[in-house]
């Protein structure tokens, strides 16, 4: 099975991190203009230590908010082959597997590093998918750990958290130069929001990677196609409530479970014989076809951790 290069895709990964950091070390120019460079070393050490903070607890609240249990291949034979032969193809340790006890479908992975990392899957996603498509999504999940996802996130994140904090101690500063300080963090204050919408732009693309990933292990296209669309399915028929319990956590999933009756709307004409999932048929009717999305589509999509589903589909389709 080959693979179109993902050689674009890193590109603008690479790109988004060195805008990133360059309004970072603009700011810094900036305010080391007005007050010295001692003032960002106190701004930016706060803010790292909150992100390190919760990058070494994030397990532990996730585990704890996720209801996840440790499996092992007593008890899970089937899930641990998968993982175990997906891994092996990936080059990576094989992770620790869970299943949360949540009755949303769908698929997470996190850790701290390789060594440490977890896949878990939700009991709803094990009664939802077949084994097929079951691959495929364990496929996307150990790509995300392949590519180090978890910190490279983490890391970009950091940059609005020192805009926040640089904003926040440049509007109310005492300087003698106060207009000019006020009028920096007014535009840190600014960049606190782009940089969020930066963060949100990276980690779409590492779902894009991702879903590339999981192809490049051997699974076919169609079947984490149809994966999406099931778990987009199972997400609208969701419990309110349940999708309460998982809101500080929906960006470690395979889809947006907040959009989910939304995307359902859009994704569900590509069932061409309604029979529940997407063939290999349907997914390339999908190929050279040009999307239309309206102004909310786009508008939505921007403040998402996750591409838009159609698109995402679609660049699923280009994939052999």
């Amino acid at each position: 099975m080959v693979v179109p290069k993902t050689w674009w895709l890193k590109l603008r990964m690479w790109l988004l991190v060195t805008v990133l950091f360059g309004i970072v070390y603009a700011l810094v120019a900036a305010i080391s203009f007005l007050f010295g460079i001692s003032n960002f070393f106190f701004y930016g050490i706060i803010a790292i230590g909150f992100t390190v903070l919760q990058y070494m607890l994030g397990p532990k609240i996730i585990e704890w908010s996720m209801k996840v249990k440790y499996v092992s291949e007593k008890e899970e034979p089937e899930l641990h082959e998968i993982v175990e032969r997906l891994a092996k193809k990936a080059g990576i340790p094989k992770p620790k597997i869970g299943i949360s006890q949540i009755a949303i479908p769908n698929a997470f992975a996190f850790g701290r590093w390789l060594s440490d990392s977890r896949v878990c899957v939700t009991q709803g996603i094990l009664d939802l998918l077949d084994k097929k498509e079951l691959e495929a999504v364990i496929g996307h999940e150990l790509s995300h750990l392949k590519h180090r996802d978890v910190v490279v996130i983490t890391m970009i994140s950091v940059i609005p958290l020192i805009c926040w904090f640089l904003a926040q101690g440049t509007l109310y500063s005492s300087s003698d130069r106060k207009g000019g300080a006020a009028y920096i963090g007014i535009i840190a204050f600014i960049l606190y929001f782009v940089t969020n919408l930066l963060v949100l732009y990276g980690s779409r693309i590492r779902e894009y990677y991702a879903d590339a990933g999981s192809v490049a292990l051997g699974n076919a296209p169609h079947y984490l196609a149809s994966a999406l669309y099931k778990l987009v399915r199972g997400s609208a028929k969701a419990n309110p409530l349940a999708m309460k319990q998982i809101q500080g956590a929906k960006a470690f999933f395979l889809n947006d479970v907040s959009k989910a009756h939304d995307e359902i709307v859009q994704i569900a004409d590509l069932d061409l014989d309604k029979s529940g999932h997407i063939d290999e048929h349907e997914l390339a009717q999908m190929k050279g076809t040009h999307l239309k999305l309206s102004a909310l589509d786009k508008m939505m999509e921007l403040m998402s951790t996750h591409p838009n589903m159609l698109k995402r589909i679609k660049a699923l389709s280009e994939l052999k």
